[in-house]
């Protein structure tokens, strides 16, 4: 335990720096602390540390390890949660190196476009449209910096990356750049009929393509999260707040496996504004166009990542509870004292495999709560896990007709599970 509280007490701020004080000392700090508990976690696993008093009684001896573990659990999530502030406060910088890097690129292959073609009054459009979307982007991150700069608009409530806000905000930086540049080109227009044939390449018919492409991203940003926040609320979707964000949450559920219809969105949505980009390069006096059978894909990419996020997820089931018997042990009904193994599903929802959380787990066995022990192995715990989990009946349990309930991380309560308890 001492190595636990010791690893987040460095004075020093330099390039070790585990003080919290600063966004490198906080990361450090929890970096620290979970590789202590992680060697505190399988020092108890190994029956290291497990005071000899206890060794007599595997009941006392497990209550006593889960508590240890849950109390550095909860120490390294309060870590945690100090770096992913930290990380916010420091990231927007970074933000503002990819707008402004984009700038120079941009700046960099007009340039090279520009020989022997002459420069143009569209690349000059081009580069001012840039240069006013960079101060206005500035400006926004400059105004959210405690919260990731450019990245708070993308980041949800469960503090990852949204994938549908993600590729509106796509949509809606090339709208922007597309409406900046026709400004730029018909400010600098010098004759009637130029600026004439600017206004007509806004017209709805140029546009259209785009314009319902524009409609459906950002409809779909709209729908996936009432469509989250009614399942979360019914208790048919599970979810567990991040420590942080990362680039990956764009392509991957919760507990950070691939996901099919977050990847394929994003691909097929990020061709087609590059497809967009390329059509406005080649006729930058009017609204990209997009042909309708790419706006019909991205329609269709867009339903298959609704229908996606409709189907993931699932409340928590109890299926059976049963007796646990140890080696040796006779057969017979649940007495207090007693093991009960409960089986099912969704008991670990997706992101809260971390030892916090499982942690967090109560099964109610009628109007007595009891807090799911953690039983470590080396690499991880072997309860609870996602299917099944093991608590005991305690002695306040009365016997009789009593009714089994889990309470999972995210707050999920599974059905009712009735069983009989004898004296």
């Amino acid at each position: 335990m001492e190595s636990v509280r010791d690893s987040t007490s460095a004075p020093a701020h330099g390039s070790g720096c585990a003080c919290g004080d600063c966004p490198h000392g906080a990361r450090e700090g929890h970096r620290r602390a979970v590789a202590a508990f992680v060697a505190q976690r399988d020092g108890l696993a190994a029956g290291v540390g497990v005071p000899a008093a206890l060794a007599h009684s595997a009941g006392a001896s497990r209550q006593w390890v889960s508590d240890e573990l849950t109390h550095s659990a909860r120490q390294v999530a309060d870590g945690g949660r100090a770096a992913g502030e930290a990380w916010l406060r420091g990231v927007w910088r970074g933000t503002l190196l990819v707008v402004w890097g984009g700038a120079v690129a941009l700046l960099l292959a007009a340039t090279a476009t520009a020989v022997g073609a002459g420069w143009s009054p569209a690349r000059t459009a081009a580069l001012l449209a840039t240069l006013a979307l960079g101060v206005l982007l500035t400006v926004a991150a400059r105004l959210h910096r405690a919260r990731g700069g450019l990245l708070a608009p993308l980041i949800g409530e469960d503090n990852r990356l949204s994938t549908s806000r993600a590729v509106a905000a796509a949509w809606v930086l090339l709208a922007v750049f597309t409406v900046l540049v026709l400004a730029c080109e018909l400010t600098l227009a010098g004759g009637q009929d130029r600026r004439r044939a600017l206004i007509d390449g806004l017209r709805l018919g140029q546009g259209a393509g785009v314009l319902t492409s524009f409609a459906v991203v950002c409809a779909v940003a709209v729908i996936a999260r009432r469509v989250v926040t009614v399942r979360v609320r019914s208790q048919r979707l599970q979810k567990v707040r991040a420590e942080r964000s990362h680039a990956r949450d764009l392509l991957t559920d919760d507990a950070g496996r691939g996901s099919f219809s977050d990847a394929q969105y994003v691909l097929i949505a990020t061709a087609v504004v590059v497809f967009a980009l390329a059509r406005l390069g080649r006729q930058p006096d009017r609204l990209p166009d997009v042909p309708w059978g790419l706006t019909l894909l991205l329609v269709v990419s867009a339903l298959t990542y609704l229908a996606g996020k409709w189907a993931e997820g699932g409340r928590p089931v109890v299926l059976s509870v049963v007796r646990a018997r140890e080696l040796g042990d006779l057969d017979g009904p649940i007495r207090p004292g007693d093991d009960i193994e409960i089986r099912g599903a969704g008991f670990v929802p997706p992101g809260a495999q971390t030892p916090d959380a499982l942690a967090r787990m109560v099964v109610r066995l009628g109007a007595v709560h009891v807090h799911v022990p953690l039983v470590p192995v080396p690499g991880g715990f072997v309860n609870p896990t996602d299917t099944a989990l093991t608590v005991p009946v305690p002695a306040e349990v009365e016997p009789g007709r009593v009714e089994v309930q889990v309470v999972t991380a995210s707050g999920a309560e599974t059905n009712r599970y009735a069983i009989e308890v004898v004296d």
